[in-house]
């Protein structure tokens, strides 16, 4: 069948209701997947979605295209990506998400875990082939059946995480699927929350649900200025990502809470790898190292930080991961996907040892930095580009060069990074400095070098 290969990502499948995704491609997304997973050993299949108003009828076409292949679907409802990540762990299944992430409400889309894994890359574009080639075989035996796994979930945190004192929050959810479950966690955990935006609405009447972007958090911090509440909590659209906000409005960006996270788990698991994404501060990875652990930069994407934490040969292996965008990792005391409700409950654990939670977060190594940049180019463009400013760059000692991911360069007094998304046709960039002269002769130097390859290029702030 003809499908439209742009809503093939490099993590999941995305695309925009109803021009390139609809029912039709949820179905034979259903068959393909369902295809892959009895080939993979896999019979059950759990299926969750987010509360964006496309959700419905395109889990059920999903549903439908599973069971016409021969698979065991497991329908979990209306829960955040990690809950529906949660449910494959625990009832020995795959599992999709029917998910737009933080995109536009009149987007939706698919996050995938076959066997285990998040699947990314190559066996995204598998299933594209199994679609476009109709390669499935129609089977007999196929069934669903309605789960709720919430209250596992929510035992299965509050019999671990402990409180040791009571702490005030104000959560926002942004009208996204977290606000179903994330409030009443917190207050089973011995919270005292104040709520905002938790009714789940796919129109996002209130603002849009992604904590990376400043204006988002506007409401939050109104809030933490008008009430004694300690600390603001806010999450994306599926719930997979956290923002952090202090008493005085500071938003702690994620490679800071990964510092703090760092600390505490290496307490108990001293040794592990902390796998982080390039795009993360230099600060990151002498905290982890004076917190007794090893640092490991490596590619950004969650499902390559996830695959990159199964793979560490140390000893004490890899108890956490992060990035840069807010996906946190626990695998110490957790399943190693990224949970923003789970990451929320971390740092309440932590913050009330504390009698100024503030003054905690406030203390994390900081610098100073650019947000992150984009420079939007052609379709097939970035990567091009990306090796030939690879191909010319030319630092003089101190300064290291990765190409892991990009083009990154550490300096002693700061960073920079240039890499193409994997997500959308753009350049991203990001600089640092330990000071502001640093983070401009820094900049500075990479923009002429990008300037030198693609004279035209047009740096901005970057959109979601």
């Amino acid at each position: 069948m003809a499908i439209s290969p742009s809503i093939f990502k490099a993590y999941d499948i995305r695309g925009i209701v109803p021009s390139t995704l609809d029912e039709t491609v949820a179905r034979a997304l259903g068959r393909a997947f369902g295809t892959a997973a009895l080939a993979a050993g896999e019979k059950a299949v759990a299926v969750g979605r987010d509360g964006r108003l496309s959700g419905p009828a395109l889990s059920a076409a999903l549903i439908a295209g599973l069971v016409d292949v021969g698979i065991q679907v497991i329908d979990v409802g209306a829960v955040t990506t990690p809950i529906l990540y949660f449910a494959a762990a625990t009832l020995a299944a795959s599992g999709i998400q029917v998910t737009g992430s933080h995109n536009p409400k009149d987007y939706n889309g698919f996050k995938m875990v076959l066997a285990g894994r998040a699947i990314y890359g190559e066996e995204i574009q598998a299933l594209r082939r199994t679609i476009e080639d109709e390669a499935w075989t129609l089977a007999a035996g196929g069934s669903v059946r309605r789960e709720d796994v919430v209250p596992a979930y929510v035992e299965r945190i509050v019999s671990d995480v402990k409180l040791a004192r009571p702490i005030k929050v104000v959560v926002d959810a942004g009208n996204g699927t977290a606000g179903a479950t994330a409030p009443a966690l917190f207050r089973a955990l011995g919270a005292e929350v104040v709520e905002l935006f938790s009714e789940v609405d796919g129109n996002f009447p209130n603002h849009h649900p992604d904590p990376s972007k400043p204006e988002n958090l506007k409401d939050l911090i109104a809030a933490l200025q008008s009430s004694d509440a300690e600390l603001g909590l806010a999450f994306d659209g599926d719930g997979d990502r956290l923002g952090i906000v202090t008493k005085g409005g500071n938003n702690i960006f994620p490679d800071r809470q990964l510092a703090l996270f760092a600390q505490d788990v290496l307490s108990r698991v001293p040794g592990g790898e902390i796998i982080f994404d390039v795009k993360c501060s230099q600060q990151l990875a002498p905290a982890i190292r004076a917190a007794g652990g090893t640092p490991v930069i490596y590619k950004t994407g969650h499902a390559l930080i996830k695959a990159r934490m199964r793979e560490s040969t140390a000893a004490a292996g890899a108890p956490l991961g992060g990035e840069m965008s807010g996906h946190i990792f626990f695998k110490e005391r957790w399943y190693g996907f990224d949970d923003g409700t789970y990451a929320g409950a971390r740092l309440l654990e932590i913050l009330s040892r504390h009698d100024d939670p503030s003054a905690v977060l406030n203390a994390l190594p900081d610098s100073f930095s650019t947000p992150e940049l984009n420079v939007p180019l052609a379709e097939g463009e970035p990567h091009t580009l990306v090796r030939q400013l690879v191909e010319r760059a030319r630092f003089d000692a101190p300064a290291e060069v990765s190409t892991i991911d990009g083009l990154r360069v550490d300096w002693p007094d700061g960073f920079g990074l240039v890499r193409a998304s994997n997500t959308t046709p753009v350049l991203v960039l990001r600089f640092e400095g330990q000071t502001q002269e640093a983070l401009h002769r820094i900049e500075k130097q990479f923009l002429a070098l990008l300037h030198e390859v693609k004279p035209d290029a047009k740096v901005g702030a970057a959109a979601h």
